[in-house]
């Protein structure tokens, strides 16, 4: 497949498909703004958003306090097994939590929706929730992180911000108390942010760890464990040299990375989670991984991460299948799930997504609530969406081709066929709109005697 960009504004794309003796090729044609690749993903408690190309915010799975943002109310009992467009464009961060969802637009404002009886969501109230994205701040945010029922988020100066349930010193202002307003909690230099059940991590410029909140299995990684040793004030955990953090809503347990591509976990280990090869809790950070590692993520009981060959490892709790290889059982070591080709992931309270290079989306796991978006309930691993703009080409009976391309959900596609590319003349065979997940399916009737040239482009 070769991608170029023509005189006139659009993209085409060439696919060779060979079947049997004959040779077809088919041209698509579409607008730059039709390409919608999954950029971004984040999964929460029984549900998961995603970001496409352009900026567009979808959503799927379970929706009982409006943390899905569609407009329909928490006692309906709402949820959704397909991917839903929230925002039509220009999100550019996700995070979603527990019952509650935070997402930046490319202006830098800041918008929450769902759960905020503990001012989470920091607008002002604890009304209980909204179902409709609200504004909470106008610009500068940077990056956001959800915890179970507190929220983070940084500026662009580098100051951290906090807001929501504070029982446990989460929010790092020095008490106990919940707030409907975002805090400024430090002044600058921070670079990273990470929410857990009821604790929260930071770093800083110079590659330094710090946290705040509950400590009750050694989520901090300080030395001390319980819920007497919770802290609510930043406490440096280590001096320099991380890269990266994870924890997440439900997690009582952190992870790191450092500057040599190592993994460091600590914490909650009941069901394996960090990978040590035991099932025991450690209130300092241990070397799980020697080097390699490029990103990681953390559910409520399990862990993600990424090596630098694009592989995917998985450890802790597999009842529900989330760690996708092939067993419900449980791991207190890395497992090697997927060996190639993995370039994001994300780890909710007991499901998995990944994106694959290909610009596929996985989903491993619970579905009870639709969160895999494969429009089923079934607990699986399974692909969600297909590559955007992927034409594959299957020969059917009676002679008739079908031709399947991904675009964009609800838009309609013409298909034109032509017997030569020296002055074509196109001929219109059909228009059909894509399923409301973006799948298009052509069939029709080639002719065996010359080569058939087929283009698929959109249409008003």
């Amino acid at each position: 497949m070769k991608d170029s960009r023509a005189s006139d504004g659009q993209i085409k794309l060439s696919v060779i498909v060979f079947l049997t003796v004959v040779v077809w090729l088919v041209l698509l044609q579409v607008s730059p703004c039709d390409a919608q690749p999954v950029t971004k993903i984040a999964a929460g408690a029984h549900y998961s958003m995603l970001i496409k190309g352009g900026g567009s915010l979808w959503v799927m799975g379970y929706d009982n306090y409006g943390q899905l943002g569609d407009g329909l109310y928490w006692n309906s009992y709402h949820w959704t097994n397909r991917p839903e467009q929230i925002v039509a464009s220009n999100v550019t961060a996700i995070a979603a939590g527990n019952w509650h969802s935070l997402f930046l637009k490319s202006d830098g404002s800041l918008w929450a929706t769902g759960a905020g009886y503990s001012g989470q969501l920091g607008d002002g109230t604890y009304s209980g929730s909204t179902n409709r994205p609200k504004q909470v701040v106008a610009s500068n945010v940077t990056a956001i992180a959800v915890g179970n029922n507190h929220s983070m988020f940084l500026k662009s100066d580098g100051s951290l911000w906090t807001m929501g349930h504070n029982y446990y010193g989460q929010l790092g202002d020095g008490n106990s108390s919940n707030t409907n307003w975002p805090e400024k909690i430090v002044a600058s230099n921070v670079t990273a942010i990470a929410a857990g059940s009821n604790h929260s991590l930071f770093l800083k410029s110079d590659g330094s760890l710090w946290g705040m909140g509950c400590n009750s299995d050694g989520q901090l990684g300080d030395g001390t464990s319980g819920y007497g040793n919770q802290t609510n004030r930043p406490k440096q955990i280590v001096a320099g040299g991380v890269t990266a953090i994870a924890t997440g809503p439900g997690a009582a347990h952190s992870l790191f990375l450092r500057s040599d591509g190592s993994l460091w976990a600590m914490g909650y280990n009941e069901q394996g989670q960090l990978g040590d090869g035991t099932y025991i809790s450690t209130n300092r950070p241990e070397q799980i991984v020697a080097s390699n590692v490029t990103a990681i993520a953390a559910g409520t009981l399990f862990s993600l991460f990424l090596k630098i060959d694009g592989s995917l490892w998985a450890m802790g709790y597999n009842y529900n299948g989330e760690l996708g290889d092939g067993t419900y059982n449980n791991t207190n070591r890395p497992e090697k799930i997927v060996p190639c080709g993995v370039t994001a992931i994300a780890a909710g309270a007991s499901h998995s997504l990944f994106l694959k290079t290909d610009g596929s989306l996985w989903g491993l796991g619970p579905n009870g609530y639709g969160e895999l978006g494969d429009g089923l309930s079934t607990n699986r691993s399974v692909q969600i969406l297909a590559p955007y703009n992927q034409i594959s080409g299957q020969l059917l009976s009676g002679s008739k081709m079908r031709l399947s391309f991904v675009g964009v959900a609800g838009k309609n596609y013409a298909l034109d066929r032509t017997f030569t590319l020296s002055a074509p003349a196109w001929l219109p065979q059909a228009t059909n709109p894509a399923d409301t997940v973006g799948v298009l399916v052509f069939t029709n009737t080639p002719n065996f005697a010359p080569n058939n040239f087929w283009r698929i482009r959109s249409v008003p």
